[in-house]
């Protein structure tokens, strides 16, 4: 997939977030997400954030965060998500179309942190979404086969074969996770949540790794 394409895929996924923001009441906004630590709103908060914070004031956050860019990631997302929903249902309707791509990562992040963030709250909420199999196959293979860093990690992926049933992708070698595309990628980027919708003998390893246990 060209990086027009793929540009494309996150308009689409934004725009269907946006959406989805609009429908929730405050209860669900409240819910827990399946990030870790954020609520359904803070992950609004992110996804709305990842399209206004300019270079400049992703410094200033740095700064604040004493350089952990994680933390500056967390602070911009709490911040967002102080604003009003419906400021945050604009912005990633009006910014939908963004082209920016994070140096080292490429297109390719962005889409996948919509589409992940996305399931991230649909999934408590016990909502539907299935996103389109073009995009899950091009984040699978962001994923598994380039581990990117703050999605996934070589330990957690590593001597298992991740099967898209949806697609037929595969990828790694070893025992299997397999199911929908989007349920592989949820695992694959460290969401427990999501085991008991995954076959294959690799499941087991999977959740050890994710869960300790």
């Amino acid at each position: 997939m060209s990086d027009e394409a793929v540009f494309a895929v996150s308009a689409r996924q934004r725009r269907v977030f946006a959406d989805l923001l609009e429908s929730l009441d405050d209860v669900q906004l409240a819910s827990p997400s399946l990030c870790t630590e954020w609520d359904v709103r803070t992950v609004a908060g992110h996804l709305a954030s990842a399209l206004t914070t300019t270079m400049r004031s992703f410094v200033v956050l740095l700064l604040q965060a004493r350089g952990n860019p994680d933390r500056a990631v967390e602070r911009a997302a709490h911040q967002a998500a102080a604003r009003p929903v419906a400021e945050l249902v604009a912005t990633l309707r009006n910014r939908a179309d963004s082209r920016f791509a994070p140096p080292g990562i490429g297109a390719r992040g962005p889409m996948t942190d919509v589409l992940v963030h996305t399931a991230d709250v649909t999934v408590p909420l016990g909502l539907h979404f299935d996103p389109a199999a073009d995009g899950v196959r091009i984040a699978l293979e962001f994923v598994i086969g380039r581990r990117p860093p703050g999605f996934t990690t070589r330990r957690r992926v590593h001597g298992l074969r991740f099967v898209d049933d949806d697609t037929g992708f595969a990828a790694g070698e070893g025992p299997q996770v397999r199911g929908r595309g989007i349920d592989v990628l949820l695992a694959a980027c460290g969401r427990p949540a999501v085991l008991g919708r995954l076959a294959g003998d690799g499941v087991p390893v999977l959740a050890t790794r994710l869960t300790g246990r």
